[in-house]
């Protein structure tokens, strides 16, 4: 649903339902593959820490949407918002124009974003670490910041084992050490 969002967002207004339909079901594959198959195979992707495939969601089926537009803008629906004849390129005339501003526009918000977000990462690492310690990563985030990110037992309620029934200090047939983060979650490695 956030993929079809993303995509659809550009071409509000500026195309047709077929074409929406369309950019829907090319919304859903695409950032899907771009997730599960490249992200896989890409060894710089694998490098950045995109835990909620923000990357894929909004990035990829943005960029995706900003250039369907380009190709399926419906003239007569252009001429209602936009203030001269612009069609996408499938409609023929000058819309092949269309599709290059698309484009160009894509390149500028792209190159604009690794500038800007470079500064503030490298400002914020003068100041902290980008990423926690190796150590701190096995025993889990949510243990390390003392709490749990969805206390599914209560509202806000941080987990105790005495009053939610993990009354024992063995998992799967291991020993494991008390939390020393008191009743926040705890990282539990199992070696198979």
């Amino acid at each position: 649903m956030m993929t079809g969002l993303a995509c659809i967002t550009p071409g509000a207004g500026l195309v047709q339902s077929r074409a929406a339909m369309a950019m829907g079901m090319l919304s859903g594959s695409i950032p899907w593959v771009s997730m599960m198959v490249l992200h896989k195979k890409s060894s710089l992707l694998q490098k950045v820490d995109d835990t909620l495939g923000v990357f894929h969601t909004h990035a990829a089926a943005g960029l995706l949407g900003g250039l369907l537009t380009g190709l399926l803008a419906e003239p007569d629906l252009c001429d209602l918002i936009l203030p001269k004849k612009t069609r996408g390129a499938f409609y023929g005339g000058n819309g092949g124009v269309q599709f290059l501003k698309q484009m160009a526009a894509a390149s500028f918000v792209i190159a604009w974003n690794i500038v800007f977000t470079t500064i503030i990462l490298v400002t914020i690492r003068l100041f902290m670490p980008l990423r926690m310690a190796e150590e701190q990563l096995v025993i889990g985030d949510d243990a390390v910041h003392g709490e749990e990110a969805y206390a599914l037992w209560g509202d806000g309620e941080k987990y105790d084992p005495t009053k939610h029934g993990w009354n024992t200090s063995c998992v799967c047939g291991q020993e494991i050490a008390p939390s020393p983060y008191g009743n926040g979650a705890r990282g539990v490695t199992i070696n198979s």
